[in-house]
């Protein structure tokens, strides 16, 4: 018993003497200078590595311009969208149920709220169209902010939400509105040929697709609104967009449209990207 009260009192000697051993003056089994240099160099190497990283970040930041990217990966063909939004890009509703598409209304109103003519007016140019509207700097000297063309809502006209503030909907002959995605710098057309939009139904469903109204005319996506420069570089700029407006869809049956983008200078959608330059949707319209 004795002896292994010994061992006890022997082994937190030791372990005392380690943590700190009053005859040599060592903590941990170190001296001061060893502690020292060691904190020393692990000071120096951090510091080295902060240097390092943030020397990095600012040869980096160089490369960079605040208005265009420096480089650009995107697809040759940009995507398209379409509005009002629906649930997973369906619209379906009933003409005699006005909450049914009561919700697109709203939806519409507010995405063609900057295109009132009153707002473009004041912010926007009126551009010669058919040809780019193209705003070169000069050398170093930034030619920003940039302007943009008007692209007013009365264009759209049917589907504007002004002679018709249902947008059809109400009568069964609902307008789509569709757009390209930004892309800086991209030029869609030559030799004045803006591109367009054509819509139809997918095989299946051909035969109740019925006739189609397109605004502007001929749904064109105008060269003037093009290239585009930035958000930062073109504050004010307004997408153009094209409607389509179905004017006698089947009713009560599913209809499944696909609209794309016609380009002399854009590249056709592959089938490895359904969404590049083109989108699919399905449209159904209940009487009741």
């Amino acid at each position: 018993m004795s002896g292994t009260k010994e061992e006890d009192r022997k082994g937190s000697s030791e372990w005392r003497n380690f943590f700190w051993n009053p005859r040599t003056h060592e903590l941990l089994g170190r001296t001061a200078s060893s502690w020292g240099l060691i904190l020393l160099f692990y000071l120096i190497f951090y510091l080295f590595l902060a240097g390092m990283f943030v020397l990095t970040m600012y040869i980096m930041l160089l490369t960079l311009d605040d208005y265009k990217p420096t480089w650009q990966d995107r697809l040759a063909t940009p995507g398209m969208m379409i509005r009002p939004k629906g649930n997973q890009l369906e619209i379906s509703f009933s003409v005699s149920e006005t909450e049914s598409w009561d919700g697109f209304i709203h939806n519409l109103n507010h995405f063609l709220s900057p295109y009132n003519n009153s707002y473009q007016v004041q912010t926007n140019d009126n551009c010669s169209p058919d040809q780019y509207f193209i705003q070169e700097d000069s050398g170093e000297v930034r030619n920003n902010p940039k302007r943009s063309c008007q692209f007013n809502r009365t264009m759209l006209e049917e589907c504007s939400g002004i002679s018709d503030r249902f947008y059809g909907y109400s009568s069964g002959q609902p307008c789509i509105l569709i757009k390209l995605n930004r892309v800086i710098g991209m030029l869609p057309g030559k030799d004045s040929q803006s591109p367009y939009v054509t819509c139809g139904a997918k095989r299946m469903d051909s035969d109740k697709i019925g006739p189609l109204a397109y605004y502007p005319p001929n749904g064109t996506f105008n060269l003037m609104y093009y290239p585009y420069y930035g958000k930062k570089a073109q504050v004010n700029y307004t997408q153009p967009l094209v409607a389509v407006k179905f004017l006698n869809a089947s009713l009560n049956t599913d209809i499944n449209v696909e609209c794309k983008i016609n380009s002399n200078t854009l590249a056709e959608g592959s089938e490895r990207d359904k969404f590049a330059g083109r989108i699919s949707f399905k449209l159904r319209i209940n009487d009741k």
